[in-house]
């Protein structure tokens, strides 16, 4: 089952470029949540995969919707090598698209994944997919990884809080 919360600054709840954002989250959670989809995303959030088996399920949607696959230059005015998984140019500004798995809290690729979006100067939107649960060997107990992600980052977009990340789109699967 899909689970996903959304999250915007106050004076972006009503814009045109928020409306924009969440008719594109919205279309790509109706397909995440297709029957097929939904199992083949359980299949790829086993032990010992990896997030690429996760991207695999969705690419050609994520494409479709105009999600371009790990763009480079986004980051160039900081002289680094970061890239998103994937990238969306919408108007003024864009959409960073980041799924993870295996290191979604124990590397804190969750807030790194925030932090990203939060210094890039052509989005102003995160995606972030993430485990409901995760289990890293088939001995664990499952860790609750959206529940976890989203506690943490619902802190950033309470008044006195907020970054130049103006909305998120957290998407657990």
């Amino acid at each position: 089952m899909v689970q996903r919360v959304d999250h915007v600054q106050q004076e972006y709840l009503h814009s045109q470029e928020w409306e924009a954002v969440r008719h594109i989250a919205d279309e790509l959670t109706t397909h995440l949540e297709s029957p097929d989809v939904a199992t083949r995303l359980e299949g790829a959030n086993q032990p010992g995969k990896s997030s690429a088996l996760v991207q695999a399920v969705f690419l050609q949607q994520a494409s479709e919707l105009g999600f371009r696959d790990e763009s480079k230059g986004l980051f160039k005015s900081y002289q680094s090598a970061l890239r998103p998984d994937y990238y969306l140019s919408i108007a003024e500004t864009g959409i960073i698209l980041e799924v993870e798995r295996g290191k979604t809290t124990i590397n804190n690729m969750d807030l790194l994944d925030f932090w990203k979006c939060h210094i890039c100067d052509h989005a102003d939107y995160l995606f972030l997919m993430v485990p409901s649960e995760l289990r890293q060997n088939d001995t664990m107990s499952p860790r609750r990884e959206y529940a976890t992600v989203a506690r943490r980052l619902e802190t950033f977009f309470r008044p006195g809080n907020y970054t130049n990340v103006r909305g998120l789109v957290l998407i657990g699967y």
